[in-house]
C-alpha cells in the first residue's frame, strides 16, 4: 500500500480519484490544431467576434426567440459563423449580405431602394399593411456602419402610407463611406422583431 498519492515525477503524475490512486503519464508532445481549415476557423471566429462588438448594444434585443439560457452574442455567433463568412480567397471575410442582424417572426421589411444624400441615407420601403402581423404602430429600424466604424441609426413608426421612407441622419455621407446597412421592424412593445434586410446603398 502506498497510501494517498499526489504529485508528479519525471514523465508521470499521480492523483487520487474516488479513493483509488491513479498514475498517468504526461503529454509531452501536445498537438496544437494547425491545419489550414482549423486556422481559418479560428480566424473566422475572431472576425465575427470583432464584428459583433463593433455594433455595441444595437444587437442585444434583436434576437427575442433565442433560448433563455443563450446570450444575444452566442445566438449571433451560432447563426452567422458558418453562413456569413466567405473563405473563397483563402482569407476569411464577412459577407455582409448574408449577415443576420436580427431574427424573429415578424414579416420582413420590403426595401425598394436606398440612396446616400446631403442629409444622410434615405431608405425607401413598402408598408405591406395587407400582410398578417403587420401593424401601423410597428417601428422601422434602419442602421449601418461606416468604414470609420461609426454606427448610424434611425427609428420611426411604420405608419399607414403604402410607400414610405426613413432617413438615417449623417450630413454629407456617400455610399462609398458605408460598410453595411440594414433594416428591420419591431413590434410596438419591442417584444417581436423581423429578420434583418440587407440594404444596398447607392
Amino acid at each position: 500500500m502506498t497510501g494517498h498519492m499526489t504529485g508528479s515525477m519525471a514523465n508521470f503524475t499521480t492523483y487520487t480519484c474516488h479513493g483509488q490512486n491513479v498514475i498517468a503519464s504526461k503529454a509531452f508532445n501536445k498537438k496544437d490544431a494547425h491545419t489550414v481549415s482549423q486556422i481559418a476557423q479560428r480566424a473566422s471566429f475572431k472576425l465575427m467576434l470583432k464584428e459583433y462588438r463593433s455594433f455595441g448594444g444595437i444587437l442585444r434585443t434583436n434576437f427575442p426567440d433565442k433560448l433563455i439560457t443563450e446570450s444575444a452574442y452566442n445566438f449571433f455567433m451560432r447563426i452567422n459563423l458558418s453562413e456569413a463568412i466567405n473563405k473563397t480567397s483563402g482569407v476569411p471575410v464577412i459577407d455582409y449580405s448574408k449577415l443576420q442582424m436580427s431574427k424573429g417572426g415578424l414579416p420582413l421589411v420590403k426595401v425598394t431602394g436606398a440612396a446616400a444624400g446631403a442629409a444622410g441615407i434615405v431608405v425607401s420601403f413598402k408598408s405591406n399593411l395587407s400582410i398578417a402581423d403587420v401593424s401601423t404602430t410597428d417601428q422601422i429600424v434602419a442602421f449601418g456602419k461606416t468604414k470609420e466604424g461609426e454606427l448610424i441609426i434611425a427609428r420611426q413608426v411604420r405608419g399607414s402610407q403604402e410607400l414610405s421612407s426613413i432617413l438615417i441622419p449623417y450630413v454629407g455621407i456617400t455610399a462609398a463611406d458605408m460598410v453595411c446597412c440594414y433594416v428591420l421592424v419591431t413590434s410596438e412593445d419591442g417584444k417581436q422583431v423581423s429578420d434583418s434586410t440587407y440594404v444596398v446603398v447607392n
